[in-house]
């Protein structure tokens, strides 16, 4: 199996991801667009992981490689590939595929939990995904559910929090890719976002939570053996 993921910033990469990849003995390659890297071919991958970044999607002017992005984007999900979208990832899934990426009332940034909402019930995908769990977030904003899409979740600050399309293509606001380094690597790079407010805690207690780490990377593991399932139909 081949894994190509897009990165955007130096110190947002797939994490647990990679681990998980290099055990099952996998192909992995990247698209690292903060080095101005080149899209791959896309008939010589089997999965497609879009990861986070800061910017927003709509911010082509400043970062001019979103539009090929978003082209290969719909490329891929024309060509039936398997689509992994996180955060950033999710949200760019969600333009292209003519949902509105819009401001969230409020920024999301800590460990909050994540109650699952309907899916559909002939997709073995419900089964990966607990009733509730606990997800890590860092995010401000939010995307409208695509047309035949499924949500998959909602918290108490952001409704929409996931979907699937076309029962291969994920896309997630939340992070079940996390690892503690890589929580800390967010927190020393974005750091200056861990303001007082409803929904954001502090770094302290962001790291004291890293405890559920363990559960999320394993609804992670799920999600990416069910994709892999469906590439190899």
């Amino acid at each position: 199996m081949k894994i190509h993921y897009f990165q955007h910033v130096p110190f947002e990469n797939p994490a647990f991801i990679l681990e998980w990849a290099r055990y099952k003995g996998f192909q992995i390659s990247s698209t690292q667009f903060h080095q101005g890297e080149s899209l791959p071919d896309l008939n010589h991958l089997d999965l497609l992981i879009i990861m986070g970044g800061p910017m927003s999607i709509h911010d082509e002017k400043t970062y001019p490689w979103l539009k090929e992005e978003k082209k290969f984007i719909k490329q891929a999900i024309e060509k039936d590939k398997s689509i992994l979208g996180i955060c950033l990832g999710a949200q760019l899934l969600a333009d292209v595929l003519g949902a509105k990426v819009t401001k969230n009332n409020f920024k999301e940034i800590g460990w909050f939990p994540v109650k699952r909402t309907m899916i559909d019930q002939n997709s073995p995908i419900e089964t990966i995904f607990p009733e509730e769990f606990m997800a890590f977030h860092w995010h401000g904003e939010t995307f409208d559910i695509p047309e035949h899409a499924y949500n998959i979740g909602s918290s108490t600050a952001c409704s929409n929090q996931g979907f699937i399309y076309k029962d291969n293509v994920i896309g997630l606001q939340f992070h079940l890719e996390s690892t503690e380094e890589s929580i800390k690597n967010l927190i020393n790079n974005c750091g200056n976002e861990l303001v007082e407010d409803k929904f954001i805690q502090t770094r302290e207690i962001i790291l004291s939570q890293c405890c559920f780490l363990e559960r999320t990377n394993r609804i992670m593991s799920g999600i990416l053996e069910y994709l892999l399932q469906k590439t190899a139909l």
